[in-house]
């Protein structure tokens, strides 16, 4: 009877762990290439099974333009940490999020404050925004 009261015991405190990748956007997994750049850019956003990412814009071959992405959860709280070059990493508060949607802020970030990322008939859609003006992104999946 006791093997049986510390199985069930155990499978209980099993159960009550979550999964903290269950809340991740996985739609956002892939490589994607931006449909929307301006003429001689060739922008990809590369993301990872472990919700890294890599955000790079090519004019001709030379690399213009590179961000180090990922989600990571502090407090049970999921964020999107942007690094760039030479600069710390700035983190964006998840404010809203769907199955194909989410929304980070960090309203002290100077451009941009708010960053959203959804898919729309197989594309993944970003948009990037400040009160004064926003910036539109249309990725393709390569893979």
């Amino acid at each position: 009877m006791r093997i049986l009261t510390f199985i069930a015991l155990i499978l209980l405190l099993n159960s009550c762990q979550t999964n903290t990748k269950e809340n991740y956007p996985d739609f956002l997994l892939g490589k994607w290439q931006r449909t929307n750049d301006k003429p001689g850019n060739t922008t990809f956003e590369i993301w990872k099974d472990n919700y890294t990412g890599l955000g790079f814009t090519l004019k001709e071959s030379d690399t213009v333009f590179k961000e180090i992405l990922s989600i990571v959860s502090k407090n049970d709280t999921l964020y999107l940490q942007v690094e760039s070059v030479n600069e710390q990493p700035t983190l964006f508060k998840f404010t809203e999020q769907t199955d194909s949607s989410f929304v980070c802020e960090n309203p002290q970030n100077e451009f941009p404050t708010k960053i959203e990322y959804w898919m729309e008939n197989k594309l993944l859609k970003a948009k990037v925004s400040n009160d004064e003006f926003d910036v539109a992104f249309v990725f393709e999946k390569l893979q």
